[in-house]
This record gives structure tokens, C-alpha cells and sequence, in this order.
């Protein structure tokens, strides 16, 4: 199997623009489906990327957006819906996918890749998110037009993530930090290991079938993560572990609070530990590697270098 092209769900975003990158430096066709075009005027400009505009709920967008390609990958996920009811993620995670494999059948694309999360197929998974997430992995996994392959990291890193710079913003305008599920445990993956098997897998029989688990070489505490950020952003602040309740809470105060830092069915998936126990394949890179160029005081001094002279990363 050669694959020549590939559309991209979610290609706009934090994992897809590294996506994105290696397609087109092997040589790749990449397609790009926005409903926001003038938000990526960045991608637009790019000859290798064909940047379309349309809505990926709708069948006959997925139809004409797929049409003589090689493969789809789809990225696509939200980690909190603006309800509390789980129609939002049903919509975003398993009613996109079905629409996506169905699209792909029928235009006859030979692979399809899927970005899922660690611990979606634990057997009773304790979160909306995490309950949709699996139900989209069963519905490639049934598929039978193409060969599948799902991916699931842990919580993925890298300059533009929402997860430690979130901690970062929040560290900002905090005098402490109130902490819940602080020992929560994660294996940070870098969003350029995680870019690499996506590209890697789309021609590796060896990956046919099959949901890999992505991890980083080192597990944390939530705690030791929000330290470790407090430290590169020169922001030390006290850090106030929360018990149960209180991070209930917190929690639902903060599902009002606009951008939703924090919701209830987080602090759900936080109750399991987002650390590799299945099949894994090797991400290496350290956080403390690449953290301190987008966190630190060389990150800080790099992106007034870039105000300065008007360039872009």
C-alpha cells in the first residue's frame, strides 16, 4: 500500500498542524477540511496543503472532500461539550466518525487513522468523554472497507497545547493554586513522537487492526506537573491539593466560567490514571526536553523576538 493523499479532520489544530507538517515534507497531497478559512490563512498559503471550506457534519462536504484520496485521519475531539448531557461529545467524537467511515467507504479510501485517548477502552470508562471515545473506536474497529488503526495518548505536549500552558495562564492570575485530583498520574507525550506514528503507520501493515497506547518516558503527578510550570514560568505559587469534595466543587463553579477550565466530567477521567498498561509504541522525547523553549524565559524571550519583527513560528 502507497499512500499519495490525505484528508485531515481536525488538521487545523494543536496535533493536526504537526500532522500536517510530515505529510508534506514526505511528499504527501494533504487535504485540510475548516469551517474557518479566514482563521487559516497560514495553511491557505501553503502549496502542498488544500485547504477546503466546509462543514464536516455534513455527509455530502465529507463525500466531496474525500473524493480521489488515498486516506483519512481524524483528529477531531473536544475535552468539554458546552451541556452537561453528553450530546456534545456523542456528536463531535462518535456521530463525526460514523459520518467520516461512511464518507471514506463510499469514495472507496484505502486507510483510515483515529485519535482516540488512554483508558477509552478500559471496560467501564468513568467519563463522557472517555465513554465516546471508546464508542467511536468500536465503530472504526467494525469497519471493513480499509484497514484502521486507533491511537491514544496521554496528555500530549508542546508549544500551543492546552494543557500546560493552560496551568501556566491559570498560574498567571493566581496568588495559589487550588488543585484537584492533584495526584493524578500522567505520562506526557510530545505532540512530535505522537505526529510521527500517524505518518509512520499510514503504510505499516504492522499497524493494521490494531490501537496503539502513546507515552512519554516519564510518569507525573498533576501536582508535580503544575510545580514543574510554576518553575519554568518564574510563577511559584502555593499549591493546594483539594479533597473530594471540594474538587467537586471547584469543578462545577468552573463549568460557568467562560473556557471551562475545569468541568465535572474532567475531574471524571482524572479519576483514572492517563499512564500506559496496554500496547505501546516508543515516544521518547522528554518533557523537560522541550517545556522550558515554549514555557521558560527562552520561550518568553523568543516570542518577544517574534512581536518585535512581525514573523510567525
Amino acid at each position: 500500500m502507497s499512500i499519495k493523499s490525505v484528508c485531515l479532520l481536525g488538521g487545523t489544530g494543536f496535533v493536526g498542524r504537526h500532522i500536517v507538517a510530515r505529510l508534506t515534507d514526505r511528499g504527501m497531497a494533504v487535504r485540510v477540511l475548516t469551517r474557518h478559512m479566514e482563521r487559516h490563512r497560514d495553511l491557505k498559503v501553503m502549496p502542498e496543503v488544500d485547504l477546503a471550506a466546509g462543514d464536516p457534519h455534513d455527509p455530502a462536504t465529507l463525500e466531496d472532500f474525500f473524493a480521489g484520496a488515498d486516506a483519512v485521519i481524524n483528529l477531531v475531539g473536544i475535552l468539554n461539550e458546552k451541556g452537561r448531557d453528553g450530546s456534545g461529545f456523542r456528536k463531535a467524537h462518535i456521530e463525526l466518525t460514523e459520518k467520516a467511515l461512511a464518507a471514506a467507504t463510499d469514495q472507496g479510501l484505502r486507510r483510515f487513522v483515529q485519535m482516540s485517548a488512554l483508558k477509552a477502552d478500559m471496560p467501564d470508562p468513568p467519563s463522557q468523554y472517555l465513554r465516546s471515545k471508546a464508542e467511536a473506536e468500536r465503530a472504526v474497529f467494525a469497519a471493513s472497507a480499509f484497514p484502521v488503526t486507533v491511537f491514544r495518548p496521554s496528555v500530549i505536549f508542546g508549544p500551543e497545547d492546552s494543557f500546560l500552558n493552560r496551568f501556566a495562564g491559570l498560574l498567571k492570575i493566581a496568588p495559589f493554586m487550588p488543585l484537584a485530583r492533584a495526584e493524578a498520574r500522567f505520562a506526557p507525550v510530545f505532540v512530535g513522537d505522537v505526529a510521527d506514528h500517524f505518518v509512520n503507520c499510514l503504510d505499516d501493515p504492522a499497524t493494521f487492526g490494531k490501537g496503539f497506547e502513546l507515552c512519554g518516558p516519564r510518569i507525573y503527578t498533576l501536582r508535580e506537573l503544575v510545580r514543574y510550570t510554576a518553575r519554568l514560568t518564574r510563577r511559584r505559587r502555593p499549591i493546594v491539593p483539594l479533597p473530594g469534595w471540594a474538587g467537586r466543587l471547584q469543578a462545577t463553579v468552573f463549568e460557568f466560567v467562560p473556557g471551562k477550565p475545569l468541568s465535572r466530567d474532567n475531574l471524571a477521567s482524572l479519576s483514572v490514571d492517563s499512564v500506559c498498561t496496554g500496547e505501546t509504541l516508543p515516544c521518547p522525547t522528554l518533557l523537560e526536553a522541550v517545556a522550558p523553549a515554549y514555557l521558560g524565559q527562552e520561550g518568553h524571550q523568543a516570542r518577544m523576538q517574534r512581536l518585535r519583527t512581525g514573523t510567525r513560528e
